[in-house]
């Protein structure tokens, strides 16, 4: 297999670093002394024929490409017509350089035409795996149509709940960063939950911040009236009032959802309704919590559904290169294979093995042979 070594990615703010990637495929992660002369050993292996579809961004080619082949998989790429031309020199470029290592130059095929996307979602005894790269649309329409697993996530409706022990500073900067540093992403921030004592002491500093940059607030009754004492006439003004459906909206743009959790007189009940709201109306992407306490992060982090969950940091950190697994195939919410960023890892999973030197399993049981089932180490 031809070894890719280091692989280049270009992420939100062309952060051009380079991630050293190790092989996995064939990685021995467990062994068992069935018996004597029969070991049993649990080994990684590629996932088979992925078929993945993205919209635009056609540098997404080359970072698929690379996690393909470098997990032993094939891949079959179907990429936006936006970039369409940037796709075929990008892929022309691939092409060429498998004709000189010992990897099947057609171990990633193009697909150019959209209405080939549907019949291809009907094929699971030659693809295994769809990972959908683009719109709630794409997303949905790839889950309602493959007949084999799909991989990905429809919507990144990400929360940050606000306890009322959180160090201000770090409020302001977190939320800050989790709203304003790339809001179209996915991993952006989209709902802030504010325990009601944290109203007065820690929301009128991350709310000016917020405004300040433009960032429209949709608060409810009980925020918007302590934004409003603490706020001057001009920052007051723009406050707006939420809708329910805000509390249900990827905004994708500079705009964030406020609501207030009411005390209570035992704090983690707090913390359970904030866990009850991002579990009912969440989409298990990323949330994220600000507090002093190791119970009550705990006690979130616990409680909270989602792929990723975050204490004391921006929910921007869920992202491949910032775990350090290099570029990704996406992030997944799914609740088997992979979940969150997935890397190369995520591209391989599992088989199982045994040497024997003739065992039959007619031999053990009552009267006959007994397992050992004596772990070995890897």
């Amino acid at each position: 297999m031809y070894e890719i070594s280091r692989i280049q990615v270009c992420h939100d703010h062309n952060e051009n670093q380079h991630i050293r990637l190790r092989g996995l495929v064939g990685k021995v992660d467990m062994r068992t002394e069935l018996d004597d002369g029969l070991i049993l050993h649990r080994q990684s292996c590629p996932i088979g024929v992925l078929l993945i579809i993205f919209e635009a961004r056609p540098e997404v080619i080359a970072n698929i490409a690379s996690l393909a082949i470098k997990s032993g998989n094939a891949a079959i790429l179907k990429g936006g017509k936006e970039s369409t031309e940037s796709f075929k020199a990008i892929s022309t470029v691939i092409s060429k350089a498998l004709q000189n290592t010992k990897v099947p130059n057609d171990s990633i095929q193009l697909v150019t035409t959209r209405d080939a996307v549907d019949p291809l979602l009907q094929l699971s005894q030659y693809i295994d795996l769809v990972i959908p790269r683009g719109s709630n649309d794409l997303v949905r329409h790839c889950q309602r149509m493959a007949h084999m697993p799909v991989l990905g996530h429809a919507d990144g409706l990400c929360h940050m709940y606000i306890h009322p022990d959180a160090d201000k500073e770090m409020a302001v900067n977190v939320v800050f960063d989790s709203k304003t540093d790339y809001p179209a992403a996915c991993n952006a921030l989209e709902v802030l939950l504010v325990h009601e004592d944290a109203l007065t002491t820690i929301l009128p500093s991350v709310a000016e911040k917020l405004l300040l940059k433009g960032v429209s607030l949709r608060c409810d009754a009980a925020s918007k009236s302590a934004l409003i004492e603490k706020l001057d006439k001009h920052q007051a003004a723009m406050l707006q009032d939420a809708g329910e459906k805000d509390y249900d909206t990827e905004f994708l743009d500079l705009v964030l959802a406020i609501k207030t959790i009411p005390r209570t007189a035992n704090e983690l009940d707090v913390v359970d309704a904030a866990v009850e709201h991002i579990n009912l109306h969440g989409s298990q992407h990323t949330d994220a919590i600000l507090t002093s306490s190791q119970e009550v992060a705990d006690r979130f982090c616990d409680g909270v559904g989602s792929a990723c969950k975050f204490w004391n940091c921006s929910t921007r950190m869920s992202d491949g290169m910032r775990f350090g697994f290099g570029t990704e195939v996406g992030i997944s919410t799914n609740k088997i294979h992979a979940r969150g960023p997935v890397g190369l890892e995520g591209l391989t999973i599992y088989e199982y093995r045994i040497k024997g030197s003739g065992q039959a399993a007619a031999m053990y049981g009552a009267g006959g042979r007994q397992w050992k089932h004596k772990r070995l180490p890897v």
